[in-house]
């Protein structure tokens, strides 16, 4: 039996191809793309050109036509030299594209699938002022006008929302049935009563864009419904289920970036006549640093694994995010520190994976929410 942690020949040439794209093209505009908290127009375009934007996409409709875990591989390879710019391809992958795999009209797919793999941006419309972690009790309403929707409402820390041209907007048609009532519809930047918002200014991943989109009295052809009226709980619910791994995924490139830095420094930087990582202290240091790195790794791949073989993966998506987010966030800290007081200033790479690190705790779920997920299904599972 194979190794989920092994990848094919295919696999490996692809994450290879990744990992240089990310070092030519990305790594010279990182400090600048943090800075200015945008990302650059040539960084897009050429995502989109290096087929990164449709990795799951058929090939009849421009993609790439490859696996969900090749998406995560991706993600893993670009965030451990940004972040930011790997949560704005995650989010392309992970969760816009799959809506429209696995619930998307054939029309709507031919639509909108050439445009999503060659030039346009999605985005996910589900958080609300009143709903973070209670995503379902949105506001947004969506009312049958006859030949069209109208919809209204306000979302909120939108990803890719600057740069978004195509937008899934959960909005509910029947208020008075809860949940039941959300509807997952396909909105257009240029639609009249479409705007976007103030941008977040962050903490971390602020190249990534994170903005209000408000919704006046949009009109939305009936067509545009994704999956069935009344089934938007269902196609958010089961999409965050995979996006969860993506973010995981994130988390991992994250904390090799941050490892792999310390390491490299660690034989440059000396101390008391000799290189820091000949003292035995650093050096238990370093490797309990490996070992956690090789812990959300296999995590991940797991997940990935087997959402790509058809097999339930809820709680293994909710144990590689809970786990990658909490063991990130603690391999980047710990990186830094090798840096010592360089690792404080921004001309290292470290303070900035520390910073980026702490949103993977919070988004597609926080890591309370993973726990209760976790322990329901366990109990399940008895």
């Amino acid at each position: 039996m194979q190794s989920l942690s092994k990848l094919t020949e295919d696999e490996e040439l692809f994450k290879q191809e990744i990992a240089k794209f990310s070092q030519s093209v990305i790594k010279p505009h990182v400090e600048e793309m943090d800075e200015k908290e945008q990302l650059k127009p040539e960084i897009i375009k050429q995502c989109f050109e290096m087929g990164l934007m449709g990795i799951e996409i058929p090939d009849q409709f421009g993609g790439a036509n490859g696996s969900f875990f090749m998406s995560c591989l991706a993600i893993e390879e670009i965030a451990r030299v940004d972040p930011a710019v790997s949560v704005f391809v995650d989010v392309q992958n992970t969760l816009v594209n799959n809506i429209f795999k696995r619930w998307a009209t054939d029309a709507q797919k031919e639509k909108y699938f050439p445009r999503l793999a060659a030039s346009d941006v999605g985005a996910f419309c589900l958080t609300e002022p009143n709903s973070g972690s209670d995503a379902f009790a949105l506001q947004t309403k969506a009312e049958d006008k006859g030949s069209h929707w109208l919809l209204n409402g306000k979302k909120i820390f939108i990803t890719n929302a600057n740069e978004a041209n195509i937008y899934i907007v959960f909005a509910n048609i029947a208020p008075e049935k809860g949940y039941k009532g959300i509807t997952a519809f396909l909105v257009e930047k240029s639609f009249p009563g479409f705007a976007v918002g103030k941008k977040e200014k962050k903490l971390g991943i602020r190249a990534s864009s994170t903005c209000e989109v408000t919704l006046e009295g949009v009109e939305v052809p009936k067509e545009n419904v994704i999956g069935q009226e009344g089934v938007g709980y269902k196609i958010a619910i089961e999409t965050l289920n995979e996006g969860r791994i993506g973010i995981a995924a994130q988390m991992l490139g994250l904390a090799r970036g941050a490892f792999e830095g310390a390491f490299q420094y660690a034989g440059e930087r000396s101390q008391f006549g000799k290189p820091i990582n000949k003292f035995q202290g650093v050096q238990f240091q370093i490797a309990e640093l490996a070992c956690q790195v090789e812990v959300i790794r296999l995590l991940v791949y797991n997940a990935a694994r087997m959402k790509d073989q058809g097999l339930p993966f809820t709680k293994e998506a909710a144990m590689a995010k809970h786990l990658s987010s909490e063991i990130a966030e603690k391999v980047a800290s710990a990186s830094l520190e090798i840096y010592g007081g360089y690792g404080f200033i921004k001309e290292f790479p470290a303070e900035k994976f520390y910073r980026d690190a702490k949103i993977g705790k919070l988004y597609e779920g926080t890591s309370n929410l993973q726990l209760q997920t976790i322990f329901k299904l366990l109990e399940k599972e008895r």
